[in-house]
């Protein structure tokens, strides 16, 4: 049965975005690239919510042919490093489904021809039929509100965390269920404060409130 993988980044305080709503608060280094494309290289389907899937079709579509910049050593470089070239030529690719209320996929959308749109009512069985009939991992970026849906439902089977050394004080919970985990690696990158904490979901807790 293939596996449904949550690959997002967190505060120290349990944060994936500052009161503002904005992630990019947190240490998205080189090391939080490779993670990512670690993650959608060994996948067959990227599985998104609405909002992520809009901010990440408007971006990631372009990255692989942008020009160079003129200054390789600037701090903005770092979007156009080869990790993440490699990670957008894989967005590209692969196909993603999208679960949504708002319609479909707009014809101009980059992803267009590689996305298929799944109803809110309907996320929850497309996921248990696509973990028994399919091959290869369905990896969520971001999403957070859909994954936390299908994590009360029991449907997803491992956390991913990129732990950014930030301490936010207030800021948008990564968490709107509780579950009980299991450890299954921590694994830190040279050169990079962050650190990923890979755990299996042994099981949602509704009988707990959130």
């Amino acid at each position: 049965m293939r596996k449904v993988i949550v690959n997002n980044i967190v505060s120290l305080d349990g944060c994936y975005a500052d009161a503002t709503g904005n992630p990019l608060a947190l240490n998205m280094d080189a090391a939080f690239d490779q993670a990512n494309l670690d993650s959608i290289s060994a996948a067959d389907v990227v599985l998104l919510g609405r909002d992520s899937f809009d901010g990440f079709s408007s971006y990631w579509p372009f990255i692989a042919d942008a020009p160079e910049p003129d200054d390789p050593d600037a701090p903005e470089a770092r979007a156009l490093s080869e990790v993440n070239r490699a990670i957008s030529r894989r967005y590209n690719a692969i196909p993603k489904v999208v679960v949504s209320d708002r319609g479909g996929v707009p014809s101009d959308n980059a992803w267009a021809q590689t996305t298929t749109v799944v109803p809110r009512g309907a996320a929850a069985s497309w996921v248990a039929d696509a973990k028994r009939n399919g091959d290869g991992d369905i990896v969520i970026f971001g999403s957070r509100r859909m994954w936390n849906g299908l994590l009360g439902d029991g449907l997803i089977d491992e956390l991913h965390l990129m732990v950014s050394p930030t301490v936010l004080g207030d800021g948008v919970r990564l968490f709107g269920v509780p579950a009980d985990l299991d450890r299954i690696e921590c694994r830190r990158y040279d050169g990079s404060p962050n650190v990923q904490l890979r755990y299996r979901v042994l099981a949602p807790r509704s009988d707990r409130a959130s």
